[in-house]
């Protein structure tokens, strides 16, 4: 009999407190599972990332529900219901964009730790890291894109516009669809690189004559770390369009060529030598090639190309340099007088 009064007399009251100890239980309910949820998932680590990534969406997502549920069964002669309703409705709809993109992250950051980058070879890693991450952000883009326009939908006003921009179908229209062409054009671009991937997380580009890593993919452009630390933002259409270098596009194996030029009285078979024990010694050599030969020469000196292989471009890089200050060194050393020089003969002499 109390209820019944309090229900005519404070109605709101009533199911305010109702709503309250909705918000409450679902508060705990929230806490409780995910404890559960937590301990149960230790040995699944995509779904482990999954509840991690959706902690604070989820517990956004539980209360609101809750308290859907009670402005629904409401009367619907209580007192500006409707537009609690509808503003619980559009922060519901908020909530579950969220939700579901911070699933999407989850998801990608867990693919991403079952497979690390830091093996010898990671390849197959790096393939799956880029279709995850590029995949991840295309997908979130269009679950936010979609949520935006079911919030709005619920409004009679928006959904009037919409309406009449579709029925118009003139200058608008072109002009709405060349503002949005960079957008969508870059999505198209991440999901083509995503599929086909001419570039991959950590590979090694050189793009415009710059040499760089790539850092991150993200839904609109590729970040790449140049080897002086400086940092280079490519759009991903670029990609798309534009030829460029990919240097471990499918290992990331690479052979180094050092270039000498030296006197044409250089021994080349004690240079060879040396070559071969600097790599011998070197640990960033992988025991594929070292070889040393005369590629080319001009009216003063010879050219010697000596090429060596390495696991990685880094290594690749150091071992040339390595190999390069030990043969000046040598031939400075040994052969002072094969050094490259300039000959001078006196044309008032008399020849030999």
């Amino acid at each position: 009999m109390q209820l019944a009064e309090l229900l005519q007399n404070h109605p709101w009251a009533v199911f305010t407190a109702v709503a309250l100890a909705a918000v409450i239980g679902a508060m705990v309910a929230h806490r409780v599972g995910r404890a559960v949820l937590m301990r149960l998932t230790r040995d699944a680590p995509v779904i482990h990332a999954v509840l991690e990534a959706t902690e604070r969406a989820a517990g956004a997502v539980l209360p609101l529900a809750a308290m859907q549920v009670v402005w629904t069964v409401a009367p619907n002669d209580l007192v500006h219901i409707a537009a609690v309703r509808h503003t619980n409705g559009v922060l519901l709809i908020i909530a579950l964009t969220w939700l579901a993109t911070r699933v999407v992250a989850g998801l990608s950051n867990g693919i991403v730790a079952r497979h690390p980058v830091t093996v010898q070879d990671n390849l197959q890693a790096r393939r799956i890291h880029t279709q995850a991450k590029v995949l991840a952000r295309s997908a979130m883009v269009l679950i936010s894109l979609g949520g935006v326009a079911m919030a709005l939908m619920t409004f009679p006003g928006a959904r009037q516009l919409g309406a009449s921009l579709l029925a118009s179908a003139g200058v608008l229209g072109i002009v709405g669809g060349m503002a949005a062409r960079p957008v969508f054009s870059n999505l198209i671009a991440g999901l083509q690189l995503a599929l086909a991937q001419p570039i991959r997380m950590d590979d090694v580009l050189i793009v415009k004559g710059e040499n760089g890593r790539v850092e991150e993919i993200t839904g609109t452009y590729v970040v790449l770390k140049l080897w002086d630390e400086r940092r280079m933002i490519v759009p991903l259409q670029w990609f798309i369009e534009n030829p460029f270098e990919n240097w471990t596009r499918s290992t990331s194996q690479l052979l180094q060529s050092v270039f000498l030029h030296l006197d044409f009285a250089t021994p080349l078979e004690p240079l060879r030598a040396e070559a071969q024990r600097v790599v011998e010694e070197a640990h960033e050599w992988d025991e594929r090639v070292c070889s040393l030969m005369v590629t080319d020469t001009t009216e003063r000196t010879m050219k010697v190309r000596i090429l060596v292989s390495a696991a990685s471009s880094g290594q690749a890089f150091d071992l040339g340099c390595k190999v390069r200050e030990a043969l000046i060194a040598f031939v400075a050393r040994e052969y002072p007088a094969c050094l490259p020089r300039m000959r001078w003969m006196d044309p008032q002499a008399e020849p030999a």
